[in-house]
């Protein structure tokens, strides 16, 4: 019970937040309620994963500081600091005024960001986790949107991440967000890949010659490039 009650208040102040938030959205403009929509939708999306997968058994996992610090970041600044900007009038001296057009956009985005992100979690199963894991029978996934990309959840949360200062117009609340997940991006990723390569030896690396981290690789006669 002692270690369920913090993310029992975590999850109660959360949805006080979006609530909230969705109270105020015109406060801010339509952009943020589509934002907050997404939010929601990306719950629904990975809670039935979370709450399955705590059966896994771990058999390798990184928790150092500079993880745990990542997470801390994407935590802040895709969740908490979006929320209390909108749901408050906290960091509004922060504001930045964006044509219309770029709402637009971030709004446009959010389909090819849930369809993956959704996609991805499917694919995936038992083999998801929300940290640097290896499970007992872990296997690697090929198949699905993970043919010819081998981390397509990184691809939704980058556009995401991209969207967000387009439909939330406050460097706080959120551009924060870039900076935050392109650190997860370029520190997280090789350590990610590390701990495959070593689980899953020649079969990555024959993976890794045909797919693209990101974007699918082109072929040319049936070669990569």
């Amino acid at each position: 019970m002692i270690k369920t009650l913090p993310a029992i208040v975590a999850a109660l102040a959360g949805v006080v937040l979006i609530g909230l938030a969705l109270w105020r959205w015109h406060d801010h403009g339509w952009g943020s309620l589509i934002w907050l929509i997404a939010l929601i939708a990306m719950f629904v999306v990975r809670t039935p994963h979370s709450l399955r997968n705590r059966a896994n058994v771990v058999t390798q996992a990184r928790k150092d500081a500079t993880e745990i610090t990542l997470l801390a970041g994407m935590f802040l600044t895709t969740m908490v600091l979006p929320l209390l900007y909108l749901a408050t009038d906290m960091f509004d001296f922060a504001d930045y005024a964006a044509p219309d057009w770029t709402v637009w956009i971030g709004t446009l985005a959010q389909i090819p960001f849930l369809w993956l992100f959704w996609r991805s979690h499917a694919d995936l199963g038992r083999n998801w986790s929300p940290g640097l894991e290896v499970r007992e029978a872990h296997e690697l996934v090929t198949d699905g949107v993970y043919d010819r990309i081998r981390h397509p959840m990184y691809a939704a949360i980058w556009i995401s991440a991209l969207a967000q200062p387009l439909l939330i117009h406050n460097w706080i609340g959120g551009f924060l967000v870039v900076p935050a997940f392109a650190a997860m991006w370029f520190i997280r990723v090789p350590h990610e890949e590390a701990m495959m390569r070593a689980r899953f030896g020649e079969a990555w690396n024959a993976y890794c010659a045909r797919s693209g981290r990101l974007w699918p690789k082109r072929y040319y006669d049936g070669a990569p490039s």
